[in-house]
């Protein structure tokens, strides 16, 4: 009962911001308008937890409050004394993507044996609907060059976990949906830098090289330490697979150094030396870090589950937070052009991957399934790729604006598809 209370209270105090800000709005008092609307937002993202409905829109609402800040005061995000912050992004992805990896196993990647036809058609789905129609968008609105080219970035990326939490609350196929991300994410370093290259390259200038090896630095590698650890920290695996699976993941990381020896300048004691640093960062740590993790909490993987899932939600918000500071002028000067652009890009990947499925005669889980998968990219990825490139202010906009419009889209479409098969479900009412 206090609890509802509290709520209650936060709700009204939301209400009560939103007032004074339509207030100091029409009166123009700019001075308050900043700092009433993040008040709102805030109050608001904790008040809804009290509803059931509400409270998957809590963090969304929250990187609302989170964009207004940084908005208003975009200098408190651009640098720490002589501290750029945007050189935090790349490593709070990779501890992302490590929490990924850690909450997967390499069961994971036997979906594609098991689900031949709904990987197949998903991977299809997802790496040609929302590449075309990026192209088509970014070509359409006439934006700016690098803008544009963040619109089809984000079309050429993978999807992310969010759109495996989207399935599951939607009650699709769940185990589809964690085999496409994983298998998806793997193929992205070939994938992604051939779509932008193909699609982009009219743009801005592409580094496919380039691109490949941040993407397996950003996403690849990270998973692969998260693998290891998952494999050595719970011990669900026998012996022989921990080996094999070793094997893999150490030629996975010397491929990634052959590819940077004989696609840079680098001599061959530095190449060495950064094959030895990745072995360090990505192999051994994790596997040390794993036996200790073992010893301290045995097997309460929940611990860690938790710890994941919020350091996640925070990396997010703050990647999204720097990245909106950085790009604040271009933001307003084609903000609304650009919301209404990520609304149709997303909508349109649910829209198609949902239909493209029922024509190819698949179930309704499964076509579910894919369609989140198609319409929720891994903006996080685009994000650090458009760092990588040095045009954060301007190619990373579209990430930034397509990572929580995605979430308010697919937590509603999941939750609507949930009490719909709630609704469809057979009584059980004898006769």
């Amino acid at each position: 009962m206090r609890k509802n209370t509290l709520y209650k209270i936060l709700l009204g105090l939301a209400g009560l911001f939103l007032i004074l800000f339509l207030v100091a709005l029409l009166t123009g008092n700019s001075t308050f308008t900043g700092p009433l609307l993040f008040g709102f937002f805030t109050f608001l993202a904790f008040g809804v937890r009290g509803n059931p409905v509400g409270k998957g829109f809590s963090y969304t609402i929250m990187i609302f409050a989170a964009v207004t800040i940084s908005m208003y005061y975009p200098a408190l995000f651009l640098k720490w004394g002589d501290f750029e912050l945007k050189a935090t992004i790349v490593p709070l992805l990779q501890i992302i993507m490590f929490g990924m990896g850690s909450q997967m196993s390499f069961r994971d990647f036997a979906g594609v044996i098991k689900m031949p036809k709904g990987v197949l058609v998903g991977l299809v789905c997802q790496f040609t609907i929302m590449p075309i129609i990026g192209f088509t968008i970014a070509t359409t609105f006439g934006f700016p060059p690098e803008v544009a080219a963040g619109i089809i970035l984000v079309g050429s990326s993978p999807s992310g976990l969010a759109s495996n939490v989207m399935s599951f609350i939607a009650k699709a196929n769940l185990a589809l949906s964690v085999t496409l991300t994983a298998v998806a994410t793997m193929l992205a370093p070939l994938i992604t830098p051939s779509l932008m290259k193909l699609l982009a390259g009219q743009f801005v200038p592409i580094d496919f090289w380039g691109m490949m090896l941040s993407i397996i630095n950003i996403v690849i590698l990270p998973i692969v330490a998260g693998l290891m650890f998952n494999t050595m920290a719970y011990g669900n695996e026998k012996r022989k697979s921990r080996i094999i699976q070793g094997v893999i993941y150490l030629l996975i990381i010397a491929g990634k150094n052959l590819i940077l020896f004989q696609t840079s300048e680098i001599e061959s004691s530095a190449a060495l030396l950064q094959f030895g640093k990745d072995l360090a960062w990505f192999l051994l740590l994790p596997v040390v870090a794993a036996l200790l993790f073992s010893k301290l909490k045995g097997d309460n993987k929940s611990v860690l589950n938790r710890l994941t899932a919020l350091f996640s939600m925070a990396g997010i918000g703050a990647i999204i937070l720097v990245i909106t500071a950085a790009g604040r002028d271009s933001l307003l000067e084609i903000g609304m052009l650009l919301i209404l652009a990520c609304l149709l890009h997303n909508t349109a990947g649910y829209f198609l991957g949902y239909w493209i499925c029922k024509l190819a005669r698949m179930d309704e889980k499964s076509c579910r399934t894919i369609a989140l998968e198609v319409g929720m990219q891994n903006g996080g990825l685009a994000s650090g790729i458009a760092l990588e490139m040095g045009r954060v202010a301007t190619i990373g906009l579209a990430p930034a604006v397509f990572g929580p419009m995605m979430n308010i889209t697919g937590s509603s479409l999941a939750t609507w598809w949930r009490r719909k098969s709630e609704n469809e479900s057979p009584s059980t009412n004898p006769g």
